[in-house]
C-alpha cells in the first residue's frame, strides 16, 4: 500500500535502539490529527509492503509509544495494536484520531498537517484558517437542537431508507440494518436517538431545519448583457433537504436545458449550454464542501455567456485554485458519504475530473475557480470554443478505450492545437513532470496524439493520420507545422518582405506561436540561412 494523506509507513528503527526518533513520529501524529486522522504502520520499510518475516514486537513497545507521543504532543490521541502480517512478521498499527476541536501541536510549538504523502509545517495564514475551520469539521455529528428521531419528518426518513436500499453503492450489510442502525451508521442520530445536525439537515421538518445554523439558502440571479438583474429565485423556506433542493433548483431554471448546435456537413449535434452532470456536480460541491459554521447564501449567477456558483467560506487547507484538479479534502465527510452513496455526486477526488472531461470533450473551456476573501466561485462557459473537439472525442469514445485522464488531456490539446509538456503539466496542475505519463501514454500508443522534441522541449499535437481516419473536418493551423516547413515559410515571407523585424514577421504569421517563430528565425540566422542588420532590439531579417 502506497503512502497517502491517511497512511504512512515507518521503520521499526524509528521506535527502538539508538536510532529511535520519536520526535519525527510525533510530528507525523500531529499532522494526521490536524487533518482527518490516519494510520501509521511502524515496522514496515518505505519500499516494502510487509515487515521482515522474522520481526517480532515486544509486548511493552505499544505502551512506550503512546507514552512518548503523549509527552511530545498536545491534543493528539493514538491507539496502537500489534499486527501479525501474512508472512509471519509483526508490526504496530498506530491509529491517529482526528483532533475534532483543538489544534494539535508538538510540545516545541510546531503545527503540522498531512499533505498528500508528506507531513508539512502549517503556514501562519493556514494556521489561522485551521483555527476558524476546526468547528466545521465536527459540525455534522453535533446534537445542537435536541430533536428526537420520532419528531423528524417521517416521509423524509422513509425516502432516505428507500434511496439507500436501491443504491448499488451501498453494501448488502448496510442494507440489512434496521432503521435505527441505518440512521446511526450515517451519523444522522446519536446513541440516544437524537438527530445530529446532519440528521436535521436531511430528515428534519422545515421549522427544525430553519433553527439549524447555517442551513443552506440558495439564490438564483439572472443577468442580461449589461449585468442588469432580469430574474431571481430564492430557496429559503427550509422545506427541502439537500437532495430535494438540488432537484428543485435543476428543474426551476429552464436556461440550463438550452443547447448549442454544432454542425459539419450532414452531421449535427446538440450540445447542452450547461451539461446536467456539470451543474449537479457544482451544486453538490456547494452544499457538501461549504463550512456550515459560516453564515452566507449559495449564489447561482447566470450571465449570457457563462454561469457562476458562489459558495461561502474558503477552500479546505491544502486545496488551492492551482491544485484543485489533483487534490481533494473533504470538510463534511459524513455528508459527502451520503451524497456519494445515493449517486448524487462523484467519488472523492473525481468531481472536478468529471467536469473537466465533460466540458473539454465538447469543446468548452475548463471551469474557472476563484477564491476570494470569504468565498469560492466556480465559473462555467456557455459557448463552445473548439468546434472540432466534440466529433473527434465522439470518434475516440466509439473506437478506443482510454481513461478519463486521457480524455481531459485530449481536450486540452485540441484547444491549444499544439502544447509543450511544461504547459500541459501546468494545465493539468501536476507537481511532477514524470506524472504526465499516465495522462498521455494511451493517446500516444493509440496514435491519437503525436509528440515532437525531447526533454523539456517535447510538444504534443493531434496526429494527422488520426484526423484523416476520423474524417472530421479538422481546422488547419500553423501551430502544428513541422520545423522544416516553418523554415520554408519564413523564407517565403522574407522573399516578399525583406528587412523585416521579428514583430512584423509574427504579424504576418499569426498562427505560428511567437516563441517557436523567434527560436527558428534566430537559429536560421545563426546558421547563415538568413542575414541580419541593426541592433539586438531592432534587428531585421532578410534572405542572403
Amino acid at each position: 500500500m502506497e503512502e497517502n494523506s491517511k497512511f504512512d509507513k515507518k521503520s521499526i528503527r524509528t521506535v527502538i535502539g539508538k536510532t529511535a526518533n520519536f520526535g519525527e513520529l510525533a510530528k507525523d501524529c500531529v499532522a494526521f490529527a490536524n487533518a482527518n486522522g490516519g494510520v501509521l504502520h511502524i515496522g514496515i520499510e518505505n519500499d516494502a509492503d510487509l515487515p521482515e518475516s522474522s520481526q517480532t514486537i515486544s509486548g511493552d513497545l505499544p505502551e512506550k509509544i503512546v507514552k512518548r507521543i503523549n509527552e511530545l504532543t498536545f491534543n493528539v490521541a493514538v491507539r496502537p495494536e500489534i499486527v501479525t502480517a501474512g508472512n509471519g512478521g509483526q508490526y504496530i498499527k498506530l491509529q491517529v484520531f482526528p483532533s475534532q476541536v483543538s489544534i494539535a501541536s508538538t510540545t516545541k510549538g510546531q503545527y503540522l498537517i498531512r499533505d498528500h504523502d508528506k507531513s508539512r509545517m502549517l503556514l501562519p495564514d493556514e494556521l489561522s484558517r485551521l483555527i476558524s475551520d476546526k468547528p466545521s469539521y465536527n459540525w455534522e455529528t453535533k446534537v445542537s437542537l435536541n430533536v428526537h428521531r420520532s419528531k423528524a419528518d417521517e416521509k423524509k426518513i422513509r425516502d432516505f431508507i428507500v434511496d439507500v436500499h436501491s443504491s448499488d453503492r451501498v453494501s448488502d450489510f448496510v442494507k440489512e440494518m434496521s432503521e435505527e442502525e441505518l440512521l446511526s451508521y450515517y451519523q444522522m442520530t446519536d446513541d440516544a436517538g437524537n438527530l445530529t445536525n446532519l440528521g436535521v439537515l436531511w430528515l428534519g421538518k422545515p421549522e427544525q431545519r430553519a433553527r439549524l445554523l447555517y442551513s443552506p439558502i440558495v439564490q438564483y440571479i439572472k443577468y442580461d448583457s449589461e449585468e442588469n438583474k432580469v430574474d431571481k429565485k430564492v430557496w429559503d423556506d427550509y422545506r427541502l433537504n439537500p437532495k430535494e433542493l438540488i432537484e428543485a433548483i435543476w428543474l426551476s431554471i429552464p436556461e440550463w436545458r438550452e443547447y448549442n448546435e454544432v454542425s459539419e456537413g450532414l452531421w449535427r449535434k446538440n450540445i447542452p449550454a450547461y451539461d446536467e452532470k456539470v451543474v449537479r456536480e457544482l451544486l453538490c460541491n456547494a452544499i457538501v464542501h461549504r463550512p456550515y459554521t459560516t453564515r452566507g447564501d449559495i449564489f447561482i449567477k447566470l450571465y449570457p455567456d457563462h454561469m457562476a456558483i458562489t459558495n461561502p467560506g474558503l477552500l479546505p487547507i491544502g486545496v488551492t485554485v492551482n491544485n484543485i484538479l489533483q487534490k481533494t479534502e473533504k470538510r463534511n465527510v459524513h455528508l459527502a458519504k451520503v451524497f456519494y452513496d445515493l449517486h448524487l455526486m462523484e467519488a472523492e477526488g473525481s468531481g472536478f475530473d468529471l467536469m473537466y472531461e465533460t466540458l473539454l470533450t465538447v469543446g468548452k473551456n475548463k471551469p474557472v475557480v476563484i477564491e476570494g476573501e470569504d468565498y469560492v466561485e466556480v465559473s462555467v462557459a456557455r459557448n463552445i470554443t473548439t468546434k472540432d473537439a466534440s466529433r473527434l472525442c465522439d470518434f475516440v469514445s466509439n473506437h478506443y478505450t482510454i481513461s478519463r485522464k486521457c480524455f481531459i488531456t485530449l481536450g486540452i490539446i485540441l484547444q491549444h492545437k499544439t502544447i509543450s509538456a511544461i504547459a500541459l503539466t501546468k494545465e493539468l496542475q501536476l507537481l511532477q513532470g514524470e506524472r504526465l505519463r499516465s495522462w498521455v501514454d494511451a493517446l500516444l500508443s493509440n496514435g491519437i496524439v503525436v509528440s515532437r522534441g525531447t526533454g523539456k522541449g517535447v510538444k504534443y499535437s493531434i496526429d494527422p493520420n488520426f484526423v484523416a481516419k476520423s474524417k472530421v473536418q479538422f481546422q488547419t493551423t500553423l501551430k502544428t507545422i513541422e520545423p522544416y516547413r516553418l523554415q520554408a515559410l519564413i523564407k517565403e515571407d522574407l522573399r516578399f518582405h525583406p528587412d523585416s523585424l521579428m514583430s512584423e514577421i509574427a504579424k504576418r504569421l499569426p498562427d505560428v506561436e511567437f516563441p517557436e517563430l523567434e527560436r527558428m528565425t534566430r537559429e536560421m540566422a545563426k546558421n547563415g540561412e538568413l542575414k541580419t542588420s541593426g541592433g539586438r532590439r531592432y534587428r531585421k531579417y532578410s534572405l542572403p
